[in-house]
């Protein structure tokens, strides 16, 4: 009885075994990296779209929501139309109704959260109030970091373009290329602007759209060369290839003056947060004493001298270690 049993357990462990590394091997070749890889290669050569996942509308109009109604009423407001730019450039899948849903439900989480400290209406409305702003500085920060990829990707994106046209491919074909071959997020907006030009938008119009969408100096400068060399000529490999060279460059003086600033960035967070973390802890644990700066008159002018003393730093320090290249 007991051999009979050990022999099943044996052989039931076998079998998971076999059955994980079945399903392992499964998921690798139809699923896995090198699968996607010979996929996409296979749809280059036969023509087909790649991997693109992306799809235009004809419509010149982005919806702003998803209900018809709300959608005209928004489209009504003007700053909603830089907002829409902001969530298009940040590569953001959030509508505006969306967005403006989730910076609504922060401003309700900070205000329930802030009734918890012995404050007055108005200060504790002040202090919940740049709540509202949290999710447009994610978003902000979502377009600082996509901007940032795509900003590396760019000197590759030219040597690869600059090697495709040497080895005979027509500027549309290499679009599609490019938007098959480079990782995201710079090969989806390749793939955008080949499906416009399908779609019958002229060339020039697609690359000026893709400008609009990623605002970097660099990429206007490769698209600059690629629509002189359409109405000129010239040889546009060596151009792109030169453009490449200089992107790098600049991308390394870049990455020198952030080193030298480092001391500069971290000391305008340091003198910006302190005294609000220091009122803070002082209002949780001995809140009569700080009380007096919005009990007493006196108290409210320093909250607001300190306030505008404390914006007025946290600028200048930024306007010192803010240099353009």
């Amino acid at each position: 009885m007991d051999l009979l049993f050990y022999s099943f357990t044996v052989f039931l462990f076998a079998a998971v075994i076999l059955l994980i590394e079945g399903v392992y091997l499964w998921w690798s070749n139809t699923h896995g990296k090198a699968a996607r890889r010979i996929a996409r290669r296979l749809q280059v050569m036969s023509g087909g779209a790649g991997r693109s996942g992306e799809r235009i509308s004809i419509l010149k109009q982005r919806r702003f929501s998803k209900h018809d109604g709300f959608d005209r009423l928004l489209h009504q407001i003007a700053p909603l139309h830089r907002l829409d730019v902001l969530l298009m450039q940040a590569g953001s899948a959030l509508t505006v109704d969306r967005f403006l849903g989730c910076s609504l439900a922060a401003f309700l989480l900070a205000f329930l959260a802030g009734t918890r400290l012995p404050l007055p209406f108005t200060l504790r409305l002040l202090l919940v109030l740049p709540a509202l702003a949290i999710p447009y500085f994610l978003v902000r920060r979502a377009r600082s970091r996509r901007l940032g990829r795509i900003e590396h990707q760019l000197p590759d994106a030219a040597d690869f373009i600059a090697r495709a046209l040497r080895a005979g491919h027509s500027f549309t074909n290499v679009l599609q290329i490019v938007g098959n071959e480079l990782p995201e997020p710079l090969s989806s907006e390749f793939r955008i602007a080949r499906e416009e030009i399908n779609y019958g938008v002229p060339m020039s119009e697609a690359l000026h759209n893709m400008a609009a969408r990623i605002p970097l100096t660099d990429l206007r400068y490769l698209i600059i060369a690629v629509l002189i060399q359409r109405e000129s000529g010239g040889n546009l490999a060596e151009i792109l290839g030169n453009i490449s060279i200089i992107i790098r460059s600049r991308l390394k003086l870049v990455a020198q003056v952030r080193v030298l600033t480092a001391e500069g960035r971290m000391s305008a967070w340091i003198l910006g947060l302190l005294p609000l973390a220091v009122m803070l802890m002082l209002t949780l644990i001995n809140p009569e004493y700080v009380s007096l700066l919005w009990t007493d008159p006196s108290g409210v002018r320093l909250l607001w001298y300190a306030a505008g003393m404390i914006l007025f730093g946290v600028i200048w320090l930024r306007k010192l270690i803010r240099i353009r290249i």
